[in-house]
């Protein structure tokens, strides 16, 4: 059982892909720092944040509702990536490299919700 959020496998994997999305977004043109980028970078802290809330409430329902947004945002996340690509901001390989990390994120974060709803733990993935 693990006692810091940390060292939760989903959070882990959504903190990399929060630092790949703030990455790729460098590169986008000056007229989306307050549009597109910040959408997109607020709704990626979005995920693991909301991880790290949730960790610590001590009722179920509080824990999963908290991972659910997690899963809202991620998901959002996933509508920016395909914005992204289609307005031309990111290549093929940088799409490819923020659906990648989404899907990683989004089998750890389900795998963790499921854990947590079927209570064979509460802060142990």
């Amino acid at each position: 059982m693990t006692n810091q959020f940390q060292n939760i496998v989903a959070w882990q994997k959504a903190h990399q892909f929060v630092l790949l999305v703030y990455k790729t977004t460098l590169s986008f043109p000056d007229f989306e720092k307050f549009g597109l980028c910040s959408q997109f970078q607020r709704a990626a802290v979005s995920i693991p944040a909301n991880i790290a809330e949730g960790y610590k409430k001590i009722s179920r329902a509080d824990k999963l509702r908290f991972f659910n947004i997690s899963q809202g945002s991620l998901e959002e996340c996933r509508y920016y990536t395909m914005l992204s690509k289609d307005l031309g901001y990111i290549n093929e390989e940088n799409y490819n490299l923020l659906a990648a990390s989404i899907e990683e994120t989004s089998k750890m974060l389900n795998a963790y919700c499921k854990g947590v709803a079927d209570n064979n733990f509460s802060n142990t993935l």
